[in-house]
């Protein structure tokens, strides 16, 4: 314990000038908002997709050409087109609680909505 305490004191001391502490300072804040900025989890189109197949796919479609099942509920792949995708996260997280009037409420958590919302970003795209 000694030995963690002196370490400390001896890193405190090194930056006992002020302009060594605002480099300090600067470097510190620079770090927290580098992470606090990135995701904590990197989103997975694929489980995104599996989400899609279980919960939606019986209304929607979930590909780039099928029909959805249910012609009132929007082809996945045309919701860009009426707004960014980005939008829905809020409404995922929260609980989807309007859309088509047969449309069940649900809600995805944090890492099912970037998840989501990544294998929807696939569908923009035209397939090569």
């Amino acid at each position: 314990m000694t030995l963690g305490f002196h370490c400390v004191d001896a890193f405190a001391k090194s930056f006992h000038t002020p302009a060594r502490r605002r480099w300090v300072a600067v470097g510190m804040a620079s770090a927290v908002l580098a992470c606090g900025t990135a995701p904590a989890i990197a989103s997975n189109a694929e489980q995104g997709k599996r989400l899609a197949l279980t919960y939606c796919a019986r209304c929607h479609a979930t590909d780039r050409v099928s029909p959805s099942p249910l012609s009132i509920a929007p082809p996945f792949r045309t919701l860009h087109e009426r707004y960014p995708v980005d939008t829905l996260q809020e409404a995922l997280a929260e609980g989807i609680v309007t859309g088509h009037p047969s449309m069940p409420e649900f809600r995805f958590d944090a890492d099912q909505v970037g998840d989501f919302i990544a294998f929807l970003k696939t569908l923009e795209t035209p397939a090569r």
